[in-house]
């Protein structure tokens, strides 16, 4: 059975049973339909359960089944009479309908409705469309209507957004066809999920936090190169009420009817890759345990959730579960077909991407780390004891996981030694570098330390951003790199654990109402493009509205 197949087989829980487990009433959520809601209940900050972070080896166009292993684990924790809690991101129409697909896990590991949450879902997402876009129309109307801000049309730093992958719509030009419609001038998209507004519904507390980061975001500078703001256009409160409902975190389940909360979807790779911290912290108040991940691999998501997140949010993981699959760690080491047969000489290759990232969780966030093999039927007895004896060597537990093939009762295994570990957990984490560091030394620190560079090259025009962020006062902010996420590098084709490379920032950006600086590296876009073969022309409706090639 397929992904779909197995999701429509299975019969669901009313929402408000879900809730129920959460200790929610009725008047606690606002349904959409039967089987999704809103939550209207604030984090209670008094009472915070454990933190699991789930994260990964660098993925391969294989798949680590990161999001299904997350999935899996939530269902075996149940299983084993824990009170639990997931906490995941939002899929993007992009990667659904381009190459990715979804993001509701797999086989017997998925949340649901699965359809529903991988198309529109309750709508979030085209809500920070909408108030991405609102403050573009604000912007060039004001421009247009005289201009009493005196911002230079040259320094708009203010990009639109849509939540697809359309590569022509990196580079445009607005307000063609005469003087009504417009100032002329270039502009650019950036997928949504790249968006401002997208970090800041995730790292906002409240409403009100809200509005004030998004009053904070700089949108252009005038001609005396001073920033222009939200504020300044004042539509900060029209912005907050475009989202005043998209920030209240959604309630749905698991295949087994453990409760998920989905809430907000950044990514990590040209974003900082977490859930909302309104959602963590709630599944953590409702919950004795919550399980939430990270995107692709340690060095970006969790990277991110540990230096940006964690600080923001107040919170740290009590465990992280880092997953892997064997054919991926042989595809780091250098296999190119046949996954599914024996080979320890890829496998001893490529074993050093996973290394790499316990030795990064253990030794610079000082975490508890669980290794998690995703297995796969095809896996041999020799290559998996090869994995726990090299990984226990570095001090990881390594655990299989079979949830997709086998739900809870295949994750039961791992459930009971992430238990273990957390219940057990003596350790405060630590961080890549320090805020008051200034934003050069913060770039320099987690590409030494955590992708393994010799050193980092800036051009000059980040250099001079750099300056200009310490002129505003933004010194202090948190670093969120844009880079690939198939290396440690910003080369995609230096697989497995590169050292002693040169890692290239190409531009900064100041994101000032998430209230961290984006530094991108290497050839890294915030607008992806579709493939050769789109996963959307594969997909199929019928008159009785079942869907078909949606995975």
């Amino acid at each position: 059975m397929t992904d779909i197949e197995i999701a429509n087989s299975t019969q669901m829980l009313e929402i408000t049973e879900i809730a129920k487990k959460l200790g929610l009433s009725d008047k606690d959520i606002d349904p959409y339909g039967h089987y999704k809601a809103k939550i209207n209940v604030k984090p209670d900050d008094k009472k915070q359960g454990k933190l699991i972070l789930v994260t990964a080896i660098n993925p391969t166009s294989l798949g680590e089944g990161k999001t299904t292993t997350s999935i899996g684990l939530a269902d075996g924790m149940a299983k084993i009479g824990k009170k639990v809690c997931l906490a995941l991101r939002e899929p993007s129409l992009g990667p659904v309908f381009g190459i990715k697909g979804g993001a509701t896990g797999g086989g017997h590991a998925q949340v649901l409705p699965m359809e529903d949450i991988n198309l529109n879902f309750t709508g979030d997402l085209h809500a920070v469309t909408t108030a991405n876009n609102l403050i573009a129309a604000i912007l060039d109307n004001h421009i247009q209507q005289g201009n009493s801000l005196g911002i230079d049309v040259r320094r708009i730093c203010w990009n639109r957004c849509v939540d697809l992958n359309d590569r022509a719509l990196r580079n445009v030009i607005v307000g063609l066809g005469g003087r009504l419609n417009g100032v002329p001038r270039e502009d650019h998209f950036n997928i949504t999920a790249a968006s401002e507004i997208m970090a800041v519904l995730c790292l906002s507390t409240d409403l009100m936090d809200l509005k004030s980061r998004v009053g904070d975001i700089i949108v252009a500078y005038n001609f005396e190169g001073k920033p222009v703001t939200c504020r300044d256009l004042k539509v900060e409160d029209a912005v907050a009420i475009v989202l005043k409902e998209a920030i209240k975190p959604n309630l749905v389940q698991t295949l087994e009817g453990t409760p998920a909360i989905i809430h907000g979807g950044p990514f990590a790779n040209i974003a900082h890759g977490c859930n909302t911290v309104i959602a963590t912290k709630l599944a953590m108040s409702l919950s004795d345990y919550t399980i939430t991940e990270a995107g692709f691999g340690a060095d970006l998501g969790a990277e991110k959730f540990l230096d940006i997140k964690c600080r923001v949010a107040g919170v740290e993981p009590d465990c992280v579960c880092l997953v892997a699959t064997i054919r991926a760690l042989k595809y780091n080491g250098g296999k190119k077909a046949e996954f599914d047969k024996e080979d320890m000489s890829a496998l001893k290759g490529g074993i050093c991407n996973l290394l790499g990232h316990i030795d990064n969780l253990t030794n610079v966030f000082n975490s508890n780390v669980v290794v998690a093999i995703n297995k796969f039927i095809t896996d041999t007895d020799k290559e998996v004891e090869f994995v726990r004896c090299e990984c226990e060597k570095y001090g990881a537990k390594v655990v299989l996981c079979e949830s997709w093939a086998k739900g809870s009762e295949g994750a039961v295994d791992l459930a009971k030694a992430i238990v273990e570990t957390v219940d057990n957990n003596n350790k405060n984490i630590t961080y890549a570098y320090d805020l008051n560091d200034d934003i050069k030394t913060k770039i320099e620190k987690v590409a030494t330390k955590v992708y393994g560079a010799a050193r980092v090259d800036f051009t000059k025009q980040a250099l001079n951003t750099i300056a200009q962020c310490k002129e505003l006062g933004f010194n202090n902010y948190p670093v969120c790199i844009a880079k690939t996420q198939y290396s440690f590098s910003d080369d995609q084709t230096m697989l497995g654990r590169p050292s002693d490379f040169v890692f290239h920032i190409q531009d900064i950006q100041i994101r000032s109402g998430a209230k961290f600086i984006v530094a991108i590296a290497g050839s890294i876009m915030l607008m992806p493009g579709l493939g050769k073969n789109p996963a959307a022309c594969n997909m199929e409706i019928d008159e009785n509205n079942v869907i078909k090639g949606l995975f």
